[in-house]
């Protein structure tokens, strides 16, 4: 099975290698279009600024090949928020492939969320095996809103998406890299699908 990486200047590449090779795959760092259109399954994970990220999509040309992906995709992070419609974040138009608003965690509230919180209200085969209520680790200042698209929220004073699926578009808002047992069984279900 061939993995890529998507290779978009945005961090964390380097641990989810790491997560990948535990997992006995060797995935391949990539920005070129046919790499990333040629693997079975594409990860598309980062930390960092919105608008940033999405300029250099856009400058590559990436935006237009991960919205025409057909295999399954994975999202993690800012991963999972540039593929939503839209990011508080320096008011960032995004990809598009899920109809939901990225906004930023009220001021009222310790940001960024850093840290273990559970998921609940889990709908989707990323999920299959694990316990209820799991934890995973969370480093983030903007969230996905709860939409049609949400098979898992978290609760930070108020619920948001903690993961989202589309057709073969799959993001989790938390780093399953750093999740431990859980986080590892997140992405061998996503290897397996």
């Amino acid at each position: 099975m061939s993995v890529v990486i998507i290779d978009y200047n945005a961090g964390n590449v380097q641990s989810v290698t790491y997560a990948l090779n535990r997992l006995g795959v060797e995935p391949v760092l990539s920005a070129n279009a046919e790499v990333i259109g040629a693997a079975d399954k594409v990860i598309f994970p980062g930390v960092g600024e919105a608008s940033t990220a999405m300029n250099f999509l856009k400058s590559n040309g990436l935006d237009q090949v991960i919205k025409g992906l057909s295999q399954p995709v994975f999202g993690v992070c800012l991963g999972l928020q540039l593929m939503c419609n839209h990011s508080e974040e320096n008011d960032t138009e995004c990809l598009g492939i899920f109809d939901v608003a990225v906004k930023k965690f009220p001021s009222t509230l310790k940001v960024p969320q850093m840290g273990w919180n559970s998921l609940s209200a889990m709908n989707s085969d990323l999920f299959k095996g694990l316990p209820s209520d799991p934890y995973v680790y969370y480093v983030h200042s903007y969230y996905a809103e709860l939409s049609d698209f949400t098979v898992a929220q978290t609760d930070y004073i108020h619920p948001f998406s903690a993961a989202l699926q589309k057709d073969n578009f799959y993001a989790l808002q938390a780093h399953p890299e750093k999740s431990g047992k859980v986080g590892e069984e997140i992405l061998e279900n996503f290897l397996q699908l």
